[in-house]
């Protein structure tokens, strides 16, 4: 790999992995945010849920912004906005502040991973597979480095130092992207004339609205009925209304010129579709481990925010020496023996869920997430090859989009599963309830590994 796209890769990676990061490192704060604020934790899951939501919104409609205005200029604004949140969120007067300012960093995190991969697969041509490994290995790492990193700021610190610890990161990736990314050609010519009206319909407004509105009623209902341990009239009334509104979402994205979510695509490309959706099962089990163990531990077992993190560590760990190897098994193989084998992996991790109780020894529990960081380290170099395999270059941009936002709906299913289980008290119980559905969907990701069709079909399709 040429110096220029190292270098390259260096200043995309440190502004992709702020969002990671930040998304995990909040997994070991929860506790203390309950505490701070005096929430139970269907309420303060929100802090998960607000994130997720910005971020599947704000990916496809950044990825048709960097399109338009250039990928570089997009990439640095999210450089921008993401500092300034950082800045802002530890004066937040209360928690709703610090949702908003959560949120405001959702979005600038956002602007930067779908435009990074893009730009990575326009300017990086030789090694891909190798590349991709470098990106997995700042987004994995970062996040399941992020409960380590959190524990030890919380430990040391106060929940304020998750955020600050952004600000060296944002400007770092901010003076390497400025020397390293090539300028874009101007697309802006389309841009500079385009109108409040139109720019409103090519980014789908009204799909945007109709996804939010229907998602967060949908939560809102079934949050509020197992908070309150029955369903009421107003529970089902927002359950109800938020389906209507994703139905009428789904019937507006078939029809619209430019939808937010082309529901389109994924008819006319097969293999795209099932990438995603496999992608949406991987996160679901990897997400509901990921926030649902660092809080059983500090409430169940009682071990402090800095030993939960020093625990997570063994996942952070392996995940970042399996990404490399992915590479170079990918470059040679092709994507489906590795996304195989995870999904192998993954399945022995959630069985190991389900024999845990509270005398589970916690040399058995670093195992076990060792297992499972090399089952989430195989997978994200995997299933971005298979993306890349899958989607013709010239719509990576959008396909890079929909693919983080199978990332987010994974997560947001992910947190909505452990607060269906757990409701608001943490038992072991309810975390090996949890290790069954894991198991089950572990076990759904071998069956659609084992049917995928071969690499060089899926590159013939990719190419077509």
């Amino acid at each position: 790999m040429k110096p220029n796209s190292r270098w390259l890769m260096i200043s995309i990676g440190l502004g992709i992995l702020l969002n990671p990061l930040n998304s995990s490192m909040i997994a070991v704060a929860i506790a203390n945010l309950q505490h701070v604020y005096n929430l139970e934790y269907t309420a303060v899951s929100w802090i998960i849920f607000a994130f997720y939501i910005a971020s599947a919104i704000a990916q496809p409609v950044m990825g048709k912004a960097g399109d338009l205005f250039g990928r570089r200029n997009i990439f640095l604004a999210g450089l921008v906005v993401a500092f300034i949140a950082s800045l802002l969120a530890p004066l937040s007067p209360s928690f709703g502040w610090l949702i908003v300012f959560r949120i405001m960093q959702s979005i600038g995190t956002s602007m930067m991973v779908a435009i990074g991969m893009a730009i990575i697969r326009i300017h990086v041509t030789e090694k891909q597979a190798t590349a991709l490994s470098v990106l997995a290995i700042f987004l994995s790492g970062a996040a399941a480095l992020g409960p380590f990193v959190g524990g030890i700021l919380i430990h040391w610190w106060d929940w304020q130092a998750i955020f600050l610890v952004n600000i060296p990161f944002a400007v770092a990736s901010f003076i390497l992207a400025y020397r390293t990314i090539p300028r874009d050609e101007p697309p802006a010519a389309a841009a500079n004339g385009m109108s409040l009206r139109t720019w409103w319909r090519f980014i789908d407004a009204p799909g945007i609205l109709l996804f939010a509105a229907g998602l967060i009623a949908l939560l809102v209902g079934l949050l509020s009925a197992k908070s309150s341990g029955h369903i009421s009239s107003s529970h089902a009334v927002a359950i109800l209304f938020g389906l209507v509104i994703l139905i009428a979402f789904v019937r507006h994205e078939l029809k619209a010129a430019s939808p937010f979510i082309p529901l389109r695509t994924f008819a006319k490309y097969p293999a795209l579709t099932w990438v995603n959706v496999e992608f949406i099962l991987v996160n679901m089990l990897f997400y509901s481990l990921f926030f649902g163990l660092p809080s059983y531990l500090q409430m169940v077992r009682h071990i402090s925010e800095l030993h939960t993190g020093m625990l997570m560590l063994s996942l952070g760990l392996c995940s970042l020496i399996a990404s490399p190897i992915a590479g170079r098994w990918i470059d040679k193989s092709g994507p489906r023996p590795v996304l195989l084998v995870s999904a192998v992996l993954l399945t022995f991790g959630s069985i190991w869920v389900v024999t845990m109780d509270s005398a589970s020894s916690l040399i058995g529990l670093c195992l076990a997430l060792a297992v499972f960081g090399f089952g989430s380290g195989f997978n994200n170099v995997g299933m971005q090859a298979a993306l890349f395999k899958s989607s013709p270059k010239e719509m990576i941009g959008v396909s890079s989009g929909l693919f983080m936002t199978s990332r987010y709906f994974g997560t947001i299913l992910a947190s909505l599963l452990l607060s269906v289980i757990m409701g608001d008290k943490f038992s072991t119980a309810g975390f090996q309830t949890l290790g069954i559905v894991l198991m089950v969907i572990a076990l759904c990701l071998v069956m659609i590994s084992w049917r995928r069709r071969e690499s060089g079909q899926l590159q013939e399709q990719g190419r077509s």
